[in-house]
């Protein structure tokens, strides 16, 4: 199952009053973490848990402790030192080798389900906002609220995403930016964007198909796409604004529908838009849709994709999304390690 709050809040929500919940959170990490701050994960009394606050290693000794937190009905932190000889992560070898604190808390009717709820369904509206929530000590009073984002959506980097502690006057709290999933437009249903769609169904984007050919984009084959349109080209503008879509990436292997598709893109917000095909034949479409790169609501990626050598289209998708995902963090797509 993806890892976006979106998603864990769909599967919570239906059995949210037929077991007891326990909502973790990251709050704060020092060192090298693999969550960070604002991360959240959901664990249920029936042994169910959304979502991950580590890499694997501390979720089965957190459930333990959520546990103890569904009993008393009191919220509590923990701490995991993978440097601290004592500490439970240090003596089991894992972690990353630094510090991650975590808040539990149980989620229920009379806390307003801390606001799960309401997230839940501006998240299906897309819409974002800022999640707060009190660090409590342990024994504390519970208080978290959701207050939606003035603006229109507008996808930020999932560094932005990360929480940030807020003091006012003795108490803490804990600020997180919380926005949808991306939502990205695949033009063209043949054979070599099915690896895309799937590819991102489990990145936990969300997904919807465009091709008004009766043979392409047939649901047996797409069958993780949230939506496949058969509309004429000139509705894709409109939609990609009604629906707030991030990315596009434009596939038909026709130079007239790819010309007809950039053109209706034009008065869009995208932050990414690709062509597949080489340089060349980028500039037919160009010249077909009588445009210039300039007119587009972004640098256009033609040919889409990084250089990862690939030949098969699984690994053509894997280097248009890694594109994709690289353009939309502001990132520059290099190795940590600096082998390439």
């Amino acid at each position: 199952m993806a890892n976006h709050l979106h998603y864990l809040l769909n599967e919570w929500y239906p059995e949210r009053d037929n077991a007891e919940w326990v909502l973790g959170t990251v709050y704060e990490t020092e060192g090298p973490c693999y969550r960070k701050a604002g991360a959240m994960m959901l664990f249920s009394s029936l042994g169910q848990q959304l979502g991950m606050l580590s890499g694997g290693c501390l979720e089965s000794d957190i459930q333990r402790h959520a546990k103890k937190v569904m009993m008393t009905g009191e919220a509590c932190t923990l701490t995991y030192d993978s440097q601290d000889e004592d500490d439970l992560s240090f003596q089991l070898g894992i972690g990353c080798g630094g510090t991650v604190h975590i808040m539990l808390q149980p989620i229920h009717k009379g806390n307003s389900y801390l606001s799960l709820d309401v997230i839940r369904a501006q998240l299906e509206q897309r819409r974002s906002g800022f999640y707060y929530q009190r660090i409590v000590t342990n024994g504390a009073e519970i208080e978290a609220n959701y207050i939606p984002s003035e603006k229109i959506h507008q996808l930020e980097a999932d560094k932005n995403t990360i929480g940030e502690r807020l003091n006012e006057g003795d108490q803490r709290w804990l600020k997180t930016f919380i926005q949808p999933p991306i939502h990205l437009l695949v033009c063209g249903g043949g054979f070599d964007a099915r690896p895309i769609v799937s590819l991102a169904h489990q990145l936990g984007w969300r997904v919807t198909l465009w091709d008004p050919r009766p043979a392409n984009a047939r649901r047996d084959y797409f069958q993780t796409a949230h939506h496949i349109l058969r509309e004429e080209a000139e509705t894709l503008g409109y939609f990609c604004n009604e629906k707030h879509v991030d990315a596009a990436v434009v596939m038909t292997h026709s130079v007239s529908l790819d010309a007809s598709v950039l053109k209706s893109l034009m008065g869009t917000r995208l932050r990414y838009l690709a062509l597949l095909g080489p340089t060349h034949r980028k500039e037919d479409v160009l010249q077909t849709a009588e445009l210039q790169e300039s007119q587009l609501p972004c640098k256009l990626a033609g040919p889409a994709g990084l250089q990862l050598g690939a030949a098969l289209p699984e690994g053509i998708g894997l280097s248009i999304l890694s594109e994709c995902m690289a353009a939309l963090n502001d990132s520059n797509a290099k190795s940590f390690s600096g082998i390439v």
